[in-house]
């Protein structure tokens, strides 16, 4: 199925942006993802609205990455989308027994009937050919949507955590034990903030998250009455050409206003063992998940530790990079390294399994991914962390945020650790409260 493509400039990119957002909340489904001008090293995209479904697939975890394949094969367009956590259960023999309360599905994408490209002060419509005799009048629409957010505040916001501090502490213990016997040597440990009975304005939360944020893989996505809206800070996976990147996190570090002390909270996260420990074990787990399917030699490790600042936190990222035979199909590379380490641990599924037993939530689309594939079967998918979720049907509001435990780890400072990165979206929430 063609596109037709059209280009227009605009003089304000920062306020025709928030004018693209609220236009897009005419449409049923609507995917806006946006790199806030970070990491242009690799990204190809600056920002991007899908609106309107052509078609879609949206599946549980049985046979979703072969479901995934066909409808990716069939179409060979634009298509965006996430894939939960949960598609773990699809790839090994694992489960997801714990509770849900957002009843999110756990692989969804759509074809959409618009596409709108942002890169620098040129605005790029493609629409699918049927289309395209819409693309003036969206134009001229979106540049008389309103510029100001929503005043609609929030309603009942009231969080509560699923694992009290107590809990938190012995569940940590646990998973230490699982260490020191061998069983494992990291595990992501994460844990869920919720409030029910909720109202949310989703594009005023997700507009104040990027504002505090302005994180290189923000994301605003609503279909079905489910939203995300995120403020990652990480890349998973990319495909350009034969090319594979992936940029795992690990390693967190909080911001100062003084430029002396924030400087040293730099260098201090930048010679931390502990954090450089659990960031080479990810690291060595990435190598190997790409080194099933990469050409033999050709997975290399561009940066190892190094650390970048954001609006909230320092982060240490490291950059894995690979060479792929063209015969492998996109889906299949994704399958082969999903979930992504940073967000699970080593070896992979035992520390599935122990942080399955520990923790209390379905993690859903929490450290999953959203991301999009290209007609070429490139794609570029970021983790889904620093992310609310929303079930407007249920009113019901999650985040949720992790620590990697290992052998050096203390309870007292993972829980610490959590608790900065839950900050923004606390903050988010209850300050349009």
């Amino acid at each position: 199925m063609q596109r037709v493509s059209q280009s227009f400039t605009t003089k304000n990119i920062e306020q025709f942006k928030t004018q693209l957002l609220n236009w897009s909340q005419n449409f049923d489904t609507a995917l806006w993802l946006d790199s806030n001008n970070h990491q242009q090293k690799y990204a190809e995209i600056e920002g991007v609205l899908a609106v309107e479904i052509e078609k879609k697939i949206s599946c549980d975890h049985i046979n979703a990455f072969e479901k995934l394949k066909k409808f990716q094969s069939s179409h060979q367009d634009y298509l965006f989308g996430f894939l939960s956590y949960d598609l773990k259960n699809d790839i090994e023999n694992l489960t997801s027994e714990n509770k849900d309360g957002l009843d999110f599905p756990e692989l969804f994408f759509f074809q959409p009937k618009k596409l709108i490209f942002i890169s620098e002060n040129n605005v790029t419509f493609k629409y699918l050919e049927k289309y395209s005799n819409e693309i003036a009048d969206d134009f001229k629409a979106i540049n008389k949507t309103t510029s100001e957010i929503t005043s609609v505040e929030n309603k009942n916001i009231k969080l509560k955590l699923r694992i009290h501090k107590d809990a938190y502490l012995e569940k940590v213990e646990n998973i230490l034990s699982h260490i020191h016997r061998g069983d494992i040597y990291e595990a992501n440990f994460c844990q869920e903030f919720y409030s029910e009975d909720s109202t949310i304005n989703p594009v005023r939360v997700y507009d104040s998250l990027n504002k505090i944020s302005r994180a290189p893989f923000a994301t605003f996505l609503k279909f079905d009455n489910k939203y995300l809206l995120s403020a990652s800070p990480e890349r998973y996976l990319k495909k350009t050409g034969t090319t594979i990147i992936s940029q795992p996190i690990k390693g967190t570090a909080k911001r100062a206003s003084n430029l002396d002390e924030d400087n040293l909270l730099k260098k201090k996260l930048e010679n931390d063992p502990k954090e450089r420990a659990e960031n080479i074990m990810i690291v060595d787990l990435v190598r190997n998940d790409l080194s099933r399917i990469a050409i033999k030699g050709s997975v290399k490790v561009k940066e190892l530790c190094q650390v970048y600042s954001f609006k909230q936190v320092h982060q240490m990222i490291s950059t894995i990079t690979s060479e792929i035979p063209e015969s492998i199909h996109p889906v299949d590379i994704i399958k082969n390294s999903y979930p992504m380490g940073s967000m699970t641990g080593a070896p992979k599924i035992k520390a599935m399994k122990i942080i399955e037993a520990q923790e209390e939530t379905k993690r859903s689309l929490y450290s999953g991914a959203v991301g999009y594939f290209t007609p070429e079967g490139n794609f570029d998918f970021n983790v889904i962390i620093r992310s609310i979720l929303y079930n407007e049907k249920n009113k019901f509001v999650s985040y949720s945020v992790g620590s990697a435990i290992t052998s050096l780890s203390l309870p007292e400072n993972e829980l610490e650790e959590c608790l900065l990165k839950a900050k923004a979206m606390r903050e988010v929430l209850l300050s349009t409260n």
